[in-house]
């Protein structure tokens, strides 16, 4: 697998609240967080390891074999260091559409997945 990007950052919730947003963005009661655009789909979770690992399948249809890597992390205070890395087994796309694929994970996850906590 080659690496297309990676990026960690804190969330304001501990683990196991990260790991079950990541395992189950549609659930009741959950705030809504992954606003998907036309030319993405529903990740598919590939494999998990509560509350530490979390695999999902690649958000974008032209692209069907990329796979994004979660770790959890608790850090002090109560929260999650936060990695993902985007990998694909195949060729890796041109920069115009790597840095769309980064920018979208960024986007996802340390703005709409951390306002969903409520900060």
């Amino acid at each position: 697998m080659i690496e297309i990007g990676s990026r960690a950052r804190r969330l304001p919730a501990p683990p196991s609240v990260v790991w079950e947003s990541l395992t189950e963005p549609r659930r009741p009661q959950a705030r809504a967080w992954l606003a998907l655009l036309a030319d993405e789909v529903e990740p598919r979770v590939l494999e998990s390891d509560k509350p530490n690992r979390v695999v999902w399948s690649s958000l974008w249809p032209s692209r069907p074999d990329d796979q994004v890597h979660f770790e959890l992390t608790p850090v002090m205070g109560g929260d999650t260091l936060l990695k993902f890395t985007l990998l694909t087994p195949g060729d890796p796309p041109d920069e115009s559409k790597t840095g769309h694929l980064r920018r979208r994970l960024n986007q996802l996850l340390f703005a709409d997945l951390r306002f969903s906590y409520g900060q």
